[in-house]
């Protein structure tokens, strides 16, 4: 998948997240939008996600520029192919770190646990290279898109 298209579907994911946040009414005037990019960086997926969706996911925040006023921030992590790494990394960002919605996740057993991170605090999660049938059957979630 090529920059362009993470591009476009990390803008449809922040334009989602935007009318989420407007309907919710729960961030403060100087509160910041935080995304994480939970991807591949030093495997078998790294050369069609790592970087290359981290650059995307800055391009496209900078394109869409702020989010119903708020500044958006970035930040990254490597999954290391480990679902009890993606699924802890979510976890903390989402409990600790202010992380408002995680994107990417080049990995069908990560991209499934952190779908159910993201269902149980109820934030959102695009899982753009998750492939996984059960995403959109046995295991879709309100919070999930795949």
């Amino acid at each position: 998948m090529g920059t362009v298209s993470r591009m476009k579907k990390i803008k449809i994911g922040l334009t989602a997240f935007a009318f989420a946040v407007g309907l919710s009414g729960v961030h403060a005037q100087d509160a910041k939008v935080k995304i994480g990019v939970l991807t591949d960086m030093s495997s078998v997926y790294s050369d069609g996600s790592g970087e290359g969706s981290v650059e995307a996911a800055r391009l496209a925040i900078e394109d869409a520029g702020d989010v119903l006023g708020h500044k958006v921030e970035l930040v990254k992590a490597d999954h290391q192919h480990r679902a009890d790494v993606g699924a802890g990394i979510a976890r903390r960002w989402y409990s600790n770190e202010g992380v408002d919605m995680i994107t990417d996740v080049p990995n069908s057993a990560v991209g499934l646990a952190v779908a159910a991170v993201s269902n149980q605090v109820h934030k959102p999660a695009i899982l753009v290279g998750t492939l996984s049938v059960d995403l959109t059957g046995a295991q879709c979630g309100p919070y999930t898109a795949a």
